[in-house]
């Protein structure tokens, strides 16, 4: 931990080295049994940005004895290519984890993607399955970036039993899976949630009323200091690249970390924040997967 004005700087970095460490071990007991987690990843885009998250998750499968092999489809071939390759992972017994790396092109509708991967390799939990299970509260995976919030919260003693947690997004990755893990009658839930959107009326009026800030809305520095109460616990999801600097775009998240931090006792930083969980939480889930597989029980963290 480190202090920045009065509010403690939530270190998702340091978080998820402890995690990946834990989980460091889960792979040596797999191997020891003859047991080794492969998670293929495969993606369908020309952006850079999404070849370099490809490129990040391999290495960090790569640092923790996780196999990984990487499927590239070409973004103009037609989405069959795409749904081909993934039932040929799906029929793979050695694959323990499908990982399509979004965004995909438009021509291809991202939900009959995640509809396709089998919900036991589906590591991401985008598979309605999986989405319902998450919501009858019998998750087989949590959703990665929503599982890594509740891990920040855990690693800094935030307990959301009995508060007020307001999220600020709805989108189906992030918004509404933190959420229903808030709600959950389990550890690490038990608050009482107010979900926010663009349609939300005066949504600094619904902000203050947090004990817990999950801002998820994709809008730079949305929300400022002024709208938010004394001693709130702020994580912010938002990864935003703004107005160049003289050393090129600047990454800002969906709080004003500045002026918020004057108000929080905790808020996670962008970046360090909030991303490195979810990279540890995708490994999470690969180990996971291959110790269903294998019938192999592991000490997960």
């Amino acid at each position: 931990m480190q202090q920045e004005s009065q509010a403690i700087t939530i270190d998702g970095t340091e978080v998820s080295e402890r995690v990946r460490g834990a989980l460091r071990n889960c792979v040596a007991t797999l191997d020891r049994a003859g047991v080794t987690p492969r998670l293929a990843t495969v993606r369908m885009a020309d952006d850079g940005a999404s070849k370099t998250y490809v490129t990040m998750k391999r290495q960090a499968c790569a640092e923790l004895g996780i196999e990984s092999d990487h499927h590239e489809i070409d973004s103009g071939a037609p989405a069959a290519a795409l749904f081909d390759r993934i039932d040929r992972l799906n029929d793979d017994d050695t694959v323990d984890g499908i990982l399509v790396q979004l965004p995909l092109p438009d021509h291809v509708d991202e939900r009959e993607v995640f509809r396709r991967i089998r919900p036991e390799k589906d590591v991401d939990a985008f598979h309605p399955e999986n989405v319902g299970r998450l919501v009858a509260g019998e998750p087989r995976y949590r959703p990665c970036t929503p599982h890594g919030i509740q891990k920040l919260l855990r690693a800094y003693d935030v307990d959301p039993a009995g508060k007020d947690a307001v999220v600020v997004g709805r989108s189906n990755v992030v918004g509404r899976p933190t959420a229903n893990l808030l709600l959950r009658r389990a550890p690490g839930g038990d608050a009482t949630v107010t979900v926010c959107h663009s349609r939300t009326q005066d949504l600094a009026a619904k902000t203050r009323t947090a004990d817990i800030l999950i801002a998820a809305a994709g809008e730079p520095e949305l929300i400022d200091g002024e709208m938010l109460a004394e001693g709130v616990v702020v994580v912010d999801v938002g990864i935003n690249r703004v107005s160049a600097t003289e050393r090129g775009p600047r990454l800002v998240g969906d709080v004003d970390f500045e002026s918020a931090k004057e108000k929080a006792s905790a808020i996670t930083p962008v970046p360090g924040g909030v991303g490195p969980m979810t990279v540890a939480m995708l490994l999470y889930n690969t180990v996971a997967a291959a110790s269903k597989r294998s019938g192999v029980a592991v000490d997960l963290p």
